[in-house]
């Protein structure tokens, strides 16, 4: 299967078609059944309930969604009811656009699906705007939102029950997929004629896709009964799966080595080719893997890469014999051995996957340590109410900002479409001015293309039974993609509501134009709220995570540590440890990218990030090749030479916490009173020189951060 056919296998067995599928069928049905009797608007009502009740049908354990679904049909009610009432004075509708949007904006302080219930309750409250019912009908209409919101929670759960181990599957197979393409992007750092700089930016990037993927899995294996309580074949299958998915996911990014140099020495020979052929292929047996999963369907047979193996092996021992120098092709070798390593461990998935359900064993991990827990009370919304929260600004933000297109609205000339001004504000605005600006861009984008394609189908396609088609086609690739592409989704939503609106004998030219405007108008006033008011700059923000990943790294280090010194280390800790890296890398890796998209007068130390972004990956990639060798040895005492380099890279990374202002405990090293003699003297035996060197790199590669650190004024920052 080539790799364009295996995208399509992907995305037809992920979670987000199947949700589209879901979500269109429970949206439609309602509509399309009652518009047969005569009460098209009573099935749009339903239709309606039924969509902003989506919203907060994330994927996750089924107790979860069931509560942010239950909720979301409670407050979809009120907030129904509440508008119905409100819009009869203008006065009075104002007062509630500023107060709701305020309100459920402040959700984001908790969960994300906290934030989907808020989101869901806005959207409801601005469909309803031009809604007009008197007294009896918003208290129909509001039954009628309660009704269509029940009617999807009913077909979700149902679903869920059916098929309880599908969401976990499809989110395992889909992190894979992800996994494999950052060790496509690896292959690039041996291809001569690709920029190292932009791949660095490439990997960083992914692994920010990768760990969102990861922490996904998670939230679906450690927070749901199904896994956690019982404990059947499937449940421990997949719990095994993952845990080797991340320890596969440690060796890729632990596959670090001096590119420039291996480049400059080894350019002019054919073996850089081979190392990036057989790390393409690798990722292919990765990504045939994770489809195998998600699909559920049976794993095709192995490709065996001993034979490419063997031929990379010939051609170092080729390199070898040209007699250039000891140690010349050492480097090479180790590439050999984790070449060699990552496909036993794809081999070992594979077997686990076919072998006997029952001989499958649950992983003695304490689980519910590794997932975050949100409690949902009253002082954790009243401590953000300040503006030194990032929530709270947010949420002034976006009620001032509905607000701002309410008014507007009351000058538009046209029809009674402006509800589309608030819409697209609801969904353009975000707490980072970055994710504003490249979602008004999708947006208007989206716009323009959608309504050409929606114009083009009902002008030239008379026939309603194919315009129908393409309305549900529309549909699921709208509801499909409203997770994971956004301009995609507004590419497929504005021809799906031009068809709707011609369906209703409303001019869909007049439609379109009118789309196209409120956009526009919608889109300016979010950016410029974004810009004006309480704006998040990410350079303002950034030593936060600066600040968690240097923590997280200290952590790592003080494992290696205890590794070293003879101490066994947990397995739960080191995992725990392992996990914390990835994550608060990540997130220094989403917020650089933030901080780039931002306009240039307001970057500060963009460079210095960079590196520092670089430097960390090169670190935790470093720690972690040592940290997992003694984690899978007997523990032994090494000598203290080799202890020396670690130490003083844990304090080394302690200075430089504390040049990001946050408190460090005093540790006790002997780094200060050793001097570089006394290393010499005391130097590791022959057979641990490697060793030595490794951590003497790890010692070097801590030394440039607080070197980089230094050349920052943090106080500018926290500006």
């Amino acid at each position: 299967m080539n790799r364009r056919t295996r995208q399509v296998s992907y995305f037809l067995s992920s979670q987000h078609f199947s949700d589209g599928l879901r979500i269109t069928l429970s949206v439609l049905l309602p509509s399309l059944l009652l518009a047969q009797i005569g009460q098209l608007a009573t099935g749009m009502a339903l239709s309606i309930g039924a969509l902003s009740v989506s919203l907060s049908d994330a994927p996750g354990p089924v107790q979860h969604r069931r509560n942010g679904m239950a909720a979301t049909v409670l407050i979809g009610a009120f907030v129904t009811l509440v508008t119905g009432f409100a819009r009869m004075n203008s006065i009075t509708l104002g007062f509630e656009i500023g107060l709701f949007g305020f309100v459920f904006s402040m959700l984001s302080v908790y969960t994300n699906r906290a934030t989907s219930v808020g989101t869901a309750a806005l959207l409801i409250m601005v469909l309803m705007l031009d809604r007009p019912f008197d007294a009896l009908g918003v208290v129909r209409e509001s039954g009628l939102i309660l009704a269509g919101g029940t009617w999807y929670m009913l077909i979700s759960l149902v679903i869920s029950q059916l098929r309880p181990y599908r969401p976990a599957q499809r989110a395992l197979g889909l992190c894979i997929h992800e996994i494999a393409k950052l060790m496509t992007i690896k292959a690039d750092f041996y291809a001569m004629h690709s920029d190292l700089d932009a791949n660095y930016r490439r990997l960083v990037a992914q692994q920010v896709v990768v760990t969102e993927q990861q922490d996904a899995v998670r939230e679906l294996l450690f927070k749901s009964r199904q896994f956690m309580a019982e404990s059947d074949n499937t449940s421990r299958l997949l719990l095994l799966t993952f845990s080797s998915v991340m320890d596969l996911y440690e060796q890729i990014m632990a596959m670090y080595y001096d590119y420039s140099s291996i480049r400059e020495r080894f350019g002019q020979s054919a073996i850089l080719p081979t190392v990036a052929r057989l790390i393409r292929q690798l990722a292919d047996e990765i990504d045939h893997l994770g489809l195998a999963i998600q699909s559920s369907t049976s794993t095709r047979p192995p490709i065996d890469l001993t034979p490419a193996l063997a031929e990379l092996k010939q051609q170092i021992d080729r390199l070898d014999q040209l007699n250039i120098g000891e140690g010349y092709t050492l480097v090479l070798k180790k590439v050999l051995v984790s070449l060699r390593n990552l496909s036993q461990r794809v081999a070992t998935i594979q077997a686990n996957l076919t072998a006997p359900v029952d001989s499958v064993q649950k992983e003695p991990l304490e689980y519910g340590r590794f997932v975050s827990h949100q409690t949902i009370n009253w002082p954790s919304f009243r401590d953000n109410l300040t503006l030194d929260s990032s929530a709270f600004r947010h949420s002034v933000r976006v009620a001032l900002a509905l607000l701002a297109g309410f008014v507007l609205t009351k000058f538009l000339p046209y029809a009674h479409y402006s509800y589309w001004v608030l819409l697209t504000i609801l969904v353009i605005l975000k707490p980072a001015f970055s994710l504003t600006k490249q979602r008004n861009q999708e947006r208007i984008i989206g716009t323009f293309v959608g309504g050409i394609i929606g114009v083009v189908i009902l002008t030239f396609i008379p026939n309603k039974t194919v315009q129908f088609v393409f309305l549900v086609l529309f549909m699921i690739g709208t509801y499909s993609s409203q997770r994971v592409n956004y301009i995609v989704m507004v590419v497929c939503v504005t021809p799906f509501l031009l068809i709707v609106f011609s369906f209703l004998g409303i001019g869909y030219l007049t439609v379109a134009g009118e789309r196209l405007l409120d956009t526009l108008l919608g889109g300016i006033i979010a950016l410029a709220s974004g810009y004006l008011l309480f704006p998040n700059w990410e350079s303002h923000q950034i030593i936060n995570p600066l600040r968690d990943v240097v923590e997280a790294n200290i952590r790592y280090v003080q494992l290696l540590i205890d590794g070293l010194s003879g101490r066994r280390i947990s397995v739960v800790n080191y995992k725990l440890a392992r996990k914390e890296v990835y994550v608060t890398s990540a997130n220094l890796a989403a917020a650089f990218q933030r901080m780039v998209s931002e306009p240039k007068h307001k970057q500060r130390n963009e460079k210095a990030i960079y590196k520092l972004v670089v430097l960390n990956h090169i670190l935790s990639a470093n720690v972690a090749t040592v940290t997992s060798a003694l984690l899978m040895a007997e523990p032994t005492p090494h000598p203290p030479g080799l202890l020396r380099p670690v130490k003083r890279a844990l304090a080394t990374l302690t200075d430089a916490l504390r040049q990001l202002g946050a408190p460090t405990e005093t540790l006790t090293t002997d780094s200060s009173s050793a001097s570089q003699s006394s290393l010499d003297v005391l130097g590791p035996p022959p057979d641990d020189r490697p060793l030595s060197e490794h951590l003497h790199f790890i010692q070097q590669v801590s030394g440039d951060i607080r070197r980089v650190m230094k050349t920052v004024e943090w106080n500018d920052v926290r500006a």
